[in-house]
């Protein structure tokens, strides 16, 4: 995860920077800049690459690729570019699925589970969207992309879990630049 989670922040940035045209100021690039450790250590990343090293800069791309579209989306669009997101990654997940089951087979918990989480993500594409259209996509992505720190601060809140010295320097970096880049 926290190979994907600093890819999908670092694409967008580029793209909304070279591509778009986006200009952020002093600020928000401070901001951008304490982002990417931030979500590194939040995220339990460690030095040198791993086995899934891989499979995490594809989901950044992924990401990454998802949060620009939704960034080009017009306030007249409504919420049909999030709702046509989600029936596409449910088109591409079903023959996988359909191939496989007899495995998939939950109890009618983690259905209901499952559901929740998808609505939560849905939920999170439809903020995202709203605060891509109210202000620089370089910006929104990069608030956005700080979504990793909410496991960890619900975890320490509601669970009592104990997290690292890293994680703790990674959730302090998430605070100072959501400040950083509400400011600029």
């Amino acid at each position: 995860m926290p190979v994907s989670a600093v890819t999908e922040v670092a694409l967008s940035v580029l793209c909304g920077v070279l591509v778009l045209g986006d200009r952020p100021g002093a600020v928000a690039w401070l901001g951008i800049a304490v982002t990417v450790p931030a979500l590194w250590f939040v995220a339990g990343g460690r030095s040198g690459a791993g086995k899934g090293t891989a499979d995490g800069l594809i989901a950044g791309l992924g990401v990454a690729v998802q949060y620009l579209a939704l960034g080009q989306a017009g306030p007249g669009s409504g919420l049909w570019p999030v709702a046509a997101g989600r029936v596409a990654a449910v088109l591409v997940l079903l023959p996988d699925a359909a191939r496989h089951a007899r495995r998939l087979k939950l109890p009618p918990v983690h259905c209901a589970q499952a559901v929740l989480i998808g609505a939560g993500a849905a939920l999170g594409l439809v903020l995202y969207l709203l605060a891509a259209q109210r202000q620089l996509l370089a910006v929104a992505v990069v608030l956005a992309s700080l979504y990793p720190a909410l496991p960890v601060v619900l975890g320490l809140a509601l669970l009592h879990e104990r997290i690292s010295r890293r994680q703790t320097v990674g959730l302090l970096g998430a605070g100072i630049a959501t400040v950083l880049l509400t400011l600029g």
